[in-house]
C-alpha cells in the first residue's frame, strides 16, 4: 500500500462514503476501489488531497468512468484547492458527477496565516461569484482571497444540481455520527489550516517571503580582500572626491586608498604630481641657458 495515498470506504444503504487523502499520482490505488463501491451513490471526500499530477488525473478520470459504467453516481465533497484547480483545467474531471462542497483558500497579510473555508456549491448563487468573507483566527481581520475569483469559481457556471440532497445529507450524518470522519453533514462553513497543503513553488499556497528590510540591508563592513590582493575601488568621475558612508574619521583599509588620502586636499580634487614631460622641459631650458653662457664667454674673450 502506498504511503502517499490513503483511502477508505463506508456504506449506508445505497450510499457509499469514499474518503481519499494524500497524493494522487502514478502510484495511486484507485483501481482497487472499483469493486468496493456498489451501484448507487458514491460520496467522494477530497478534502485531504494535497496534490494530483498528470498521471493521477488520467487514472482519476478513468476511475470515475468505471464507476459510472457500473451505475454509480459520484458526488464530490470538500474538494481541496488542488482538486478545484483540476476541475477548472480538465473538462471531464468530474465526469457526470456533481461538486457538493469545496474549500476556498484565504491568506492574512497581517499574521501570515493561511486558511481554507468550506462552502456549499449551492450557496454560491448565480455568477459572478465572489468569495465569502473569512476572518483570521489570530487577528480577527478579514482575510484576502488567495486566488482569482473568475478562474477559481469558473466550474460553478456549468454546475449541475445535486439529486436527492436530503438523502445524501442524511447518509453523511449517519456516517459522521460516532466515527472519525471529517465530513460536514450540517452544511455549515468549516475552516481549517492549510499547513498540509503544498506551496505554489509547490502549487496551492504562498511561499514564505522575507521582509523587504532584510533584503535591502546595507553592510558597513570594509571590503573583503582576496589572495591576489585588495579589491579595486569602483571608478568615479575625476571631478568629484571619492566618498564612502561611514569612512569619516577612519583610516582606509587599503594601501592604495591610503596613498590617495595623503594627497587629497581638504576641499578640492586630488592634485596630480608633475609628470615626465615637465622634467624634460626643465632639462632643455637648463641646456639652453648653459649654451648661451658658453657663447657669451667666447665672444668676450676674443
Amino acid at each position: 500500500m502506498s504511503h502517499k495515498f490513503q483511502s477508505s470506504v463506508q456504506h449506508r444503504g445505497d450510499v457509499s462514503f469514499v474518503k481519499l487523502g494524500g497524493v494522487i499520482d502514478e502510484d495511486n490505488e484507485l483501481a482497487d476501489l472499483v469493486d468496493k463501491i456498489p451501484i448507487g451513490t458514491a460520496v467522494i471526500d477530497l478534502g485531504e488531497i494535497e496534490r494530483i499530477n498528470s498521471c493521477g488525473v488520467r487514472d482519476w478520470v478513468n476511475w470515475l468512468s468505471k464507476l459510472e459504467y457500473n451505475g454509480t453516481r459520484s458526488v464530490l465533497v470538500e474538494c481541496s484547492p488542488a482538486i478545484v484547480a483540476q476541475i477548472n483545467l480538465v473538462n471531464n474531471f468530474t465526469g457526470n458527477g456533481v461538486v457538493k462542497s469545496f474549500y476556498v483558500p484565504y491568506f492574512c497579510p497581517e499574521c501570515d496565516e493561511e486558511k481554507v473555508l468550506l462552502v456549499e456549491a449551492a450557496d454560491m448563487g448565480p455568477p459572478p461569484h465572489e468569495p465569502p468573507t473569512c476572518r483570521c483566527d489570530e487577528c480577527d481581520l478579514v482575510m484576502d482571497f488567495d486566488d482569482m475569483p473568475d478562474s477559481y469559481f469558473a466550474f460553478l457556471s456549468n454546475q449541475r444540481k445535486l439529486a436527492e440532497p436530503d438523502k445524501i445529507n442524511g447518509a453523511m450524518k449517519d456516517l459522521a455520527r460516532g466515527s472519525d470522519s471529517q465530513a460536514n453533514p450540517t452544511g455549515k462553513s468549516k475552516v481549517k489550516s492549510r499547513a498540509s497543503q503544498p506551496n505554489l513553488g509547490q502549487p496551492g499556497s504562498k511561499p514564505s517571503v522575507p521582509s523587504l528590510p532584510s533584503i535591502q540591508r546595507t553592510s558597513t563592513q570594509p571590503a573583503k580582500t582576496t589572495s591576489s590582493g585588495p579589491q579595486k575601488a569602483p571608478s568615479r568621475p575625476p571631478s568629484k572626491p571619492p566618498s564612502r558612508p561611514g569612512m569619516q574619521g577612519k583610516q582606509p583599509s587599503s594601501p592604495q586608498l591610503a596613498g590617495m588620502s595623503m594627497r587629497m586636499p581638504a576641499n578640492g580634487p586630488v592634485m596630480a604630481a608633475p609628470g615626465k614631460s615637465n622634467a624634460l622641459v626643465f632639462t632643455l631650458v637648463g641646456v639652453l641657458v648653459a649654451a648661451i653662457v658658453v657663447l657669451a664667454y667666447l665672444v668676450l674673450t676674443k
